[in-house]
């Protein structure tokens, strides 16, 4: 395949604050690597295996960003949760191990009865707790894609893992194709597609009485995203997202990433252009008939690594994402 000789990901970026910040791939960045200094190559299952483990022993914060929602943090990707009458709403489900953390979590937040999971895509990080919170009366709303994708074997090709098939419990029980509203504990709720992004099963959630907005990974909020071409993601389509989420923002909503630190208009905004930069940089280097191995070479990232080379992806292994997904 083309670019498979560009560098992917590298070890001295994988400190113990990127690992926290990036949270799940930067788990399996960690277990691609290491081994290979001593001649072996770690299974797909071994990776994943460790990206549970930090289930199992990382703690989930709460942040209350509106009366009734709630930043949860821990493993896995960013969640929000919604109390209220109507019961409590989790939107994303991070790591099968992180399911008993989840549950502690939720009940600290209010007595209101659990019934209601939104997945913003298909990786494992957003989804593996599926099946331990699907519990009965609990449903699971997502993308068509999303269940698509959940209901067969999957492959990240840039983290060289592979997914088998999720047990059906853990499958979406209500998939739309373009977008959902509903009215819950007060706020109206929509759920909207994106086109293809960071995958091809992105969604964005937005409370509007709350001004919060989920975008799931179309924003790696502070560094480098991860731009999954074996599920159709493109770099394109992760600055039309932005875009998309930045007209539905203003100053006062809070935006959710998928991995990071709670953000803002202001934020994404910032990143939005990031990638645009990114974007149209390679773009040029590519039609000029730069190969990825040359267009990598150019180091077109080189004034914005100060700010975005935070994170697991380092500049060479974004730029050739860029190169691929253009």
């Amino acid at each position: 395949m083309p670019g498979q000789s560009a560098p992917i990901l590298s070890l001295p970026n994988l400190t113990r604050r990127s690992f926290l910040r990036a949270g799940s791939f930067a788990t399996a960045a960690v277990a691609i690597h290491p081994a290979a200094f001593f001649g072996q190559t770690p299974s797909s299952a071994d990776r994943l295996a460790q990206m549970r483990q930090t289930g199992t022993t990382t703690p989930i914060q709460a942040t209350k960003l509106r009366d009734n929602l709630y930043l949860l943090q821990g493993a896995g990707g960013n969640m929000i949760a919604q109390t209220g009458p109507d019961g409590q709403l989790l939107i994303d489900t991070s790591f099968s191990t992180a399911v008993p953390r989840i549950h502690e979590a939720l009940k600290t937040l209010s007595p209101d009865p659990f019934n209601t999971i939104i997945n913003t895509h298909w990786h494992i990080d957003h989804t593996d707790g599926n099946e331990g919170l699907h519990t009965s009366g609990v449903s699971i709303i997502a993308h068509t894609n999303t269940k698509q994708r959940l209901s067969t074997p999957q492959d990240i090709r840039l983290l060289n893992l592979h997914f088998p098939a999720s047990p059906p419990a853990a499958l979406p029980t209500k998939t739309f194709d373009r977008d959902y509203a509903m009215h819950r504990n007060g706020d109206q709720i929509d759920l909207v597609h994106f086109d293809p992004a960071h995958t091809d099963t992105d969604i964005y959630i937005h409370f509007a009485k709350g001004n919060v907005l989920h975008v799931g990974d179309i924003w790696f909020n502070g560094f480098y995203p991860l731009i999954d071409d074996s599920s159709g993601g493109r770099i394109s389509g992760m600055v039309a997202a932005s875009d998309k989420a930045l007209a539905l923002s203003d100053g006062e909503t809070k935006i959710v990433p998928g991995h990071g630190p709670l953000g803002d208009k202001a934020g994404l905004q910032g990143y939005r252009d990031m990638l645009a930069t990114v974007r149209d940089r390679v773009a040029k280097s590519k039609s000029e008939g730069a190969s990825l191995e040359e267009a990598v070479a150019k180091k077109p990232t080189a004034d914005l690594d100060a700010k975005w080379a935070k994170g697991m992806m380092t500049p060479d292994a974004f730029v050739g994402q860029v190169y691929r997904t253009l």
